[in-house]
C-alpha cells in the first residue's frame, strides 16, 4: 500500500534588484525594465504571493505543495533572467556544417533563410523572434537578444530548419547545430 505524503511548508525566496534596474508586477505580469531595455513575461502566480519590498523581489507561499514548490523554482529563475537579460545579452553560437553542397545562409527581414541545403532548389526559412539579432560570418551564427527565451527559441528555429528525417545522420551530416549556448558550451 502506497501513502503519498502532501509537503506542507512555508516557502520563501528572495532575488535582489540592482541598480538601475526596475521591476514592477501587475497581476499576472511582470515587467523587468533598465537600460533603455524592457522585459514583460506572464507567469502563473497560483499559490504564490509576489510581492516587491524595497530593493527585493519576494516570493513566498503558505503551505506549498510539491507543486507549488517547483512553480517557485520556475518563478524565480524567470525573474533573475529578465534581470540578467537587462545588463547583458544572452548568446547563442551556431555552426553550418555541409560535406558537399555548400549552404547559402544569410537574414532577410525576420527571417534566416538557408539556399542549397544537400541541393535542394526550395530555401528553407526559419523565423527570428521579435528582440533578436542574427548575424551570419562565415560558417559561424551568432543570435543575441537581452530576452534568453526569444534567443534560445531563434537559434533552436534554425537547427530545426536543417533538420533531416528519414535519412542516415551518419552519412548526411549536414545542417546547422548550436555550438555554444549561453553560459556554457554544449
Amino acid at each position: 500500500m502506497l501513502i503519498f505524503i502532501k509537503m506542507k511548508k512555508n516557502l520563501e525566496r528572495i532575488i535582489e534588484i540592482p541598480e538601475g534596474i526596475d521591476v514592477n508586477v501587475n497581476e499576472d505580469v511582470v515587467s523587468v525594465s533598465g537600460n533603455s531595455k524592457e522585459i514583460s513575461k506572464r507567469f502563473n502566480f497560483s499559490g504564490i504571493k509576489i510581492s516587491i519590498e524595497g530593493k527585493t523581489v519576494k516570493l513566498t507561499s503558505r503551505n506549498a505543495t510539491r507543486r507549488e514548490s517547483k512553480m517557485m523554482g520556475t518563478i524565480w529563475a524567470g525573474i533573475n533572467n529578465m534581470i540578467r537579460g537587462i545588463n547583458e545579452d544572452f548568446i547563442y553560437k551556431l555552426e553550418i556544417c555541409n560535406v558537399h553542397f555548400p549552404m547559402n545562409v544569410k537574414v532577410e527581414g525576420g527571417n534566416v533563410v538557408i539556399k542549397s541545403f544537400l541541393g535542394e532548389t526550395v530555401s528553407r526559412n526559419a523565423k527570428i523572434m521579435k528582440d533578436t539579432k542574427v548575424e551570419v560570418k562565415g560558417n559561424q551564427i551568432t543570435v543575441s537578444s537581452h530576452n534568453r527565451e526569444n534567443a534560445g527559441q531563434t537559434a533552436a528555429n534554425i537547427e530545426k530548419a536543417t533538420r533531416l528525417s528519414g535519412r542516415d545522420r551518419r552519412i548526411f551530416q549536414d545542417g546547422i547545430f548550436i555550438t555554444e549556448k549561453c553560459g556554457r558550451g554544449v
